[in-house]
């Protein structure tokens, strides 16, 4: 694993420095889903802070490499704006998830900001022998979990939380349509729910929130998602 600050050109890095915001997607063999959309997302949040992306994020795609299983993270830190080349963790199929209660995130439709926090939540639910810690508003609605997007079936329409109460997902995004709706956990004891995200995917809720996961149903729409994927042009 490396860290390269950009500063019109690479040096090498170290891991110090306060996080202000990440992205991060999948690359295989050279090819990622939904470049532009992680791209336009991590610009957007560094906008808030005066910083441009532009040169930096054409570096990135020159730099990712071209054959293996990467898992690479774009950051600000402070003021200054750098890439951590990480091999990607396996993908998992299915999640169980943990209820960590009501949200206290400070920046929730941000990445980055609360990096700690949600590490901490994921470390609580794996010691709770579940795989993801579920956020809830302050009224017991479902947001999202401390690393995916949370979204479920009503019949045939897909639904999930409020785009103005969680993180703008990209893989939610490319999903097509998802129709916004408050639901508390109760609310959804039996209808299908996925955690969704750049490293895994789809994954049924197994566990932790929903009712019977539709196996075949994920899997015909990850044959979907995986034909979405290209050689990343920023």
């Amino acid at each position: 694993m490396s860290r390269r600050w950009w500063d019109d050109g690479w040096s090498d890095a170290d891991d110090s420095g306060v996080v202000r915001v990440i992205d991060s997607w999948l690359v295989e063999e050279g090819r990622v889903r939904g470049f532009d959309l992680h791209a336009r997302r991590f610009t957007d949040a560094c906008s808030r802070f005066a910083i441009r992306t532009d040169a930096f994020l054409h570096a990135v795609t020159e730099a990712l490499p071209t054959s293996g299983r990467w898992f690479p993270r774009v950051e600000l830190v402070d003021s200054r704006l750098r890439l951590w080349l990480r091999p990607a963790p396996p993908r998992t199929t299915t999640v169980r998830l943990w209820n960590s209660g009501p949200d206290r995130r400070t920046r929730p439709t941000v990445k980055g900001p609360d990096l700690d926090h949600l590490a901490a939540l994921r470390a609580s639910a794996i010691a709770a022998d579940a795989d993801e810690a579920l956020l809830l508003s302050s009224e017991g609605h479902v947001l999202e979990g401390s690393t995916t997007s949370i979204v479920w079936w009503r019949g045939d329409t897909l639904c999930g939380p409020p785009l103005d109460a969680v993180l703008p997902g990209v893989t939610r995004a490319l999903l097509g349509p998802v129709a916004e709706e408050l639901a508390t956990p109760a609310d959804l004891a039996d209808v299908p729910v996925w955690t969704v995200n750049a490293l895994h995917g789809i994954r049924p809720v197994t566990a932790g929130l929903g009712g019977e996961p539709d196996l075949a149903l994920a899997r015909q729409w990850q044959d979907r998602l995986e034909a979405l994927v290209s050689v990343p042009i920023s």
